[in-house]
């Protein structure tokens, strides 16, 4: 998924974990069992009983807003565990989409008097700054039990400032997933690659058997950020990403021009990206994933991004993840490890109430988890959800991977950095990298760009 505040804080330094053995998440990794106890899940009718130590309140005619940046089958799917909430609180809850610039969009609502009980922030940053500010509430007791029982140390810190809870990450991802098209990868002859020579050899075999091999959502520059992001934790190592995370470093470093080159080997070469790099700017997210999985041959072979891809994949293709959808870990750089990038959606209060307060209890509840985790396309870090509550075998590999990862990850660098530079459409580092898409050869420039924006940006 997108914004945040400046990390000179030492709660920053706590949220910069260490990076997870390549091993812990190899998505091969058995595991798909749990002793934990299995809790009652949503039903159509009448309301599902609550586990042990969730209590919600009676909000019988209360009316919340909820805003997010989901759409489609991400927005669909939430929308199913706000029906649970209200069906157990008496509450109306009403969504509201922010578009992809949710600082942006929340600041004028908050600015203007008029903000949604609840919201999702797709960065840490955000969440920082908002906080400073006083535009959101820390949570309450009961959420605050809810969350310490259900997720560990590293993602309560994640929603945490200056020694104040603020915040439940509802909704993590696992950001270090290829996507990949069976008929095609054997058509090709090709197996999953583990390195990223391998990767662009696959990518050029495919090519030559007649499917189109990488599809890259360009048009929405945070899917970009992705990738820089893959490819400079496994090439520059974890320190290095700590360091630029938090401009410590500058983006004119040579470990950036290394992770730019090595994206230039793929983005400079058009057969290798489906539509060429021209192409690949005009295509979306949601348009990526979908036409990978369409048509004969299909629109590429192969699609990068996170485990959220499996709700595109379900609603938009008849293909079906498991089978005609599989996935592989992001590969290794060099001789870097695998990389291990994760991200997710803070839920936070910013009209403090009743409401606003049970419904992020639900949030942090394994009650909530069940309910978004059956519908698929979505991750929790929720530890004490049974993994048996996702629908298909990829989906529980890729949750168990998580949470075997414990506090060992390595959060989303762009969803660090100021709004102005990691999350806003059009500036920044999104319109940075969507220029070296499009013009790949010049990487000294694109690194100037970079720097000038996050110089700006971070004001340090």
């Amino acid at each position: 998924m997108r914004t945040f505040s400046t990390r000179a804080h030492n709660h920053q330094a706590r949220t910069a974990l260490a990076v997870v053995a390549a091993a812990a998440l190899a998505l091969t990794a058995a595991g798909c069992g749990s002793d934990d106890k299995k809790e009652a899940g949503p039903s159509s009718g009448a309301p599902s009983a609550s586990s042990p130590g969730l209590q919600l309140p009676d909000l019988k005619g209360q009316k919340l807003e909820v805003a997010a940046v989901w759409t489609g089958a991400e927005q669909k799917n939430f929308r199913k565990v706000l029906d649970e909430f209200q069906k157990r609180t008496g509450a109306t809850v009403t969504f509201v989409p922010t578009g992809d610039s949710t600082s942006t969009f929340l600041g004028t609502k908050i600015q203007g008097g008029a903000p949604p009980d609840v919201a999702f922030l797709p960065q840490v940053g955000v969440l920082h700054q908002f906080a400073d500010k006083g535009w959101i509430k820390p949570i309450g007791p009961e959420a605050q039990a809810q969350l310490t029982k259900n997720f560990s140390k590293g993602w309560q810190d994640l929603g945490a400032y200056k020694d104040k809870q603020y915040g439940v990450y509802a909704k993590a991802a696992n950001k270090s997933l290829v996507w990949y098209n069976t008929a095609a990868f054997q058509q090709a002859g090709v197996a999953e690659p583990k390195t990223w020579d391998e990767f662009l050899k696959a990518a050029e075999t495919i090519f030559e058997s007649g499917t189109p091999p990488v599809s890259v959502g360009g048009a929405d520059g945070w899917t970009l950020t992705d990738w820089f992001e893959n490819v400079y934790l496994s090439q520059a190592g974890p320190e290095k990403y700590d360091q630029l995370a938090q401009h410590k470093i500058k983006w004119t470093d040579p470990s950036v021009k290394d992770a730019l080159t090595t994206l230039a080997g793929l983005f400079g070469k058009k057969d290798l990206v489906a539509g060429g790099p021209t192409g690949a700017l005009q295509t979306d997210f949601p348009k990526s994933i979908s036409q990978t999985f369409t048509g004969t041959p299909p629109g590429a072979a192969m699609v990068y991004e996170g485990d959220f891809s499996a709700a595109v994949i379900s609603s938009s293709t008849k293909a079906k993840v498991g089978t005609d959808a599989k996935v592989f870990p992001f590969p290794a750089v060099g001789s870097g490890k695998a990389p291990v990038v994760s991200g997710g959606d803070v839920a936070v209060v910013l009209k403090d109430g009743k409401g606003a307060q049970a419904l992020l209890t639900f949030l942090a509840s394994t009650d909530a988890a069940k309910v978004w985790a059956s519908s698929g396309g979505y991750v929790s870090p929720n530890k004490s959800l049974d993994v048996s509550a996702y629908p298909d075998e990829v989906s529980r590999k890729i949750a168990q991977a998580l949470i075997s990862a414990g506090d060992d990850f390595r959060f989303d660098m762009s969803d660090q950095a100021p709004a102005a530079f990691g999350g806003t459409k059009g500036e920044g580092e999104w319109k940075d990298l969507q220029d070296f898409l499009v013009k790949p050869t010049d990487v000294a420039g694109a690194q100037a760009k970079l720097e000038a924006d996050a110089a700006k940006a971070y004001k340090n």
